[in-house]
């Protein structure tokens, strides 16, 4: 039977890069996959999958409103799914992508535990209450420790209040463990 995946990790911890590595495993063993995105990342635009190094794909974008389950019945083509930036997505689409793995195809989801505040996203927490296999990608702090939170910079201070939701890269957030954030030690 088919699996439901979570690899988690910090904000550039190779998440992405990682998914778009499993795609083209995939396809080249002959495998048909869909790479999904939340429509709320907009960092890179709608429509496209892309990694710091570079890496990229198309895929296609799914709104808040989207039912999975019925999306994936109109595409039976597709023999994996992939999906980036996972924890945009709504907790009920959590539940579709384990429905999707039950009866269907194998499920890989790719993206961050807890937001800014160090708490978990909803879509995340529904993954860690339901996901058959939960796999850590490991990144470090500035000082050498492993990094577990992704810290919201803002005028060269952590930021520990404010919206959810708010995209950005090294320019916005910054890998940091849990002491140096605690500390506000952005080094």
């Amino acid at each position: 039977m088919p699996d439901l995946n979570f690899w988690y990790g910090t904000m550039g911890s190779s998440k992405t890069a990682q998914a778009l590595m499993t795609k083209f495993q995939w396809e080249t063993k002959g495998f048909r996959v869909a790479l999904l995105k939340p429509d709320t990342d907009t960092r890179w635009g709608t429509g496209t999958v892309r990694s710091r190094v570079g890496l990229q794909s198309p895929c296609i974008s799914v709104r808040p409103q989207d039912d999975l389950l019925l999306w994936k019945m109109s595409n039976p083509k597709y023999q994996s799914v992939l999906v980036d930036e996972v924890q945009f997505l709504q907790p009920k689409q959590i539940d579709q992508l384990k429905e999707i793995a039950m009866r269907w195809v194998p499920v890989s989801c790719y993206g961050l535990k807890t937001d800014f505040r160090t708490q978990l996203f909803p879509a995340s927490k529904r993954l860690f209450e339901i996901a058959d296999h939960i796999f850590e990608i490991p990144s470090v702090c500035r000082c050498g420790r492993k990094a577990q939170v992704n810290a919201r910079i803002k005028e060269g201070h952590i930021q520990k209040e404010g919206d959810l939701i708010e995209i950005g890269g090294e320019e916005r957030y910054v890998s940091l463990c849990y002491k140096c954030y605690q500390e506000e030690r952005l080094w």
